[in-house]
């Protein structure tokens, strides 16, 4: 048998219980296994380490000196263990840090609400939020969950549906005094519009045109890297943007901004995914319970 072959911790498990039991047979029955494979087991272990462990010449197990050393390492192991195993997993309660990686503008309107709640409910875990709008190596960056909208590519990771969004093309008032409302396609021509500066899965603004929805490519007079900033040029006055209902949904009920063309607005919907690296084991309890949160609570 091979060294990598060698089960060591099952070893000294199935010894430290012949020892605590004062029997093999007793043993046997704790580790499910005949009293004959234990015997063998410690015959062998001996063997291997070329000591004797046990002396066998009374009806109880008497301890060596090196037997007795021997056992209390291995007690000592047997608990690291089996503390390094509940620190992983953190039996079914959630606990330790969650690093979580989303947009500007999710994390700010719909993330940040609920954190209180999720917070109150996990008291022993730790939050660590990164916003971008960018798409990153949940690997490279150590994150635990990332949010992602749109068409999801093959990958390795596991998507966990949130929920889906309208998307609004909106101004500010004081804007549209300046430059006017376009009531159609050929009119957006002659507005600015703050677009995104990193490359999108849909690459324009789709718009009915009839009963056709077309997709209108978008010449941004503006980027940003990333939604919240993008509202916030559209306050300001800048120019036009599209963005999702849970961004300035607050923002249009307020009047800071007007949504303009919806009579030809095609209704799309963006969708939203919490997404994490799978690797075929069981989830640590803090993920588990941070995406059973967000699945139960949030509202787009």
């Amino acid at each position: 048998m091979s060294r990598q072959d060698i089960n060591r911790a099952g070893e000294m498990d199935v010894f430290v219980r012949a020892v605590e039991l004062g029997g093999f047979s007793a043993a046997a029955t704790a580790c499910r296994m005949t009293p004959s494979a234990v015997s063998k087991l410690i015959a062998r272990l001996e063997a291997r380490l070329g000591i004797r462990l046990i002396n066998r010449s009374t009806r109880r197990l008497q301890l060596t000196p090196e037997g007795c050393a021997f056992y209390e390492r291995s007690v000592s192991i047997l608990a690291d263990i089996a503390e390094a195993e509940r620190y992983a997993s953190a039996g079914e309660q959630a606990a330790g840090p969650i690093r979580i990686n989303t947009s500007a503008s999710f994390g700010n309107h719909v993330l940040a609400p609920l954190l209180s709640s999720f917070m109150a409910l996990h008291p022993a875990v730790t939050l660590d939020i990164s916003y971008t709008d960018k798409v990153v190596d949940l690997m490279e960056e150590r994150a635990d969950v990332a949010i992602r909208a749109g068409p999801l590519k093959n990958s390795s990771l596991i998507a966990r549906k949130l929920g889906a969004a309208r998307k609004f093309i909106v101004a500010s008032p004081d804007y549209l005094r300046r430059h006017g409302e376009p009531k159609s396609i050929a009119d957006l021509q002659q507005h600015c519009r703050i677009g995104f500066s990193y490359s999108r899965a849909i690459g324009g603004w789709p718009l009915l045109d009839q009963d056709d929805t077309v997709l209108v490519p978008v010449t941004p007079g503006i980027q940003v890297g990333d939604g919240e900033g993008m509202r916030h040029l559209a306050l300001s006055g800048a120019g036009l943007a599209r963005l999702a209902v849970f961004t300035v949904g607050a923002d249009i009920a307020a009047g800071r901004l007007v949504s303009v063309l919806e009579d030809m607005n095609p209704g799309d919907l963006e969708e939203f995914y919490a997404v994490y690296i799978g690797q075929g084991g069981p989830l640590p309890a803090r993920v588990r319970a941070l995406l059973d949160f967000l699945a139960a609570n949030v509202r787009l």
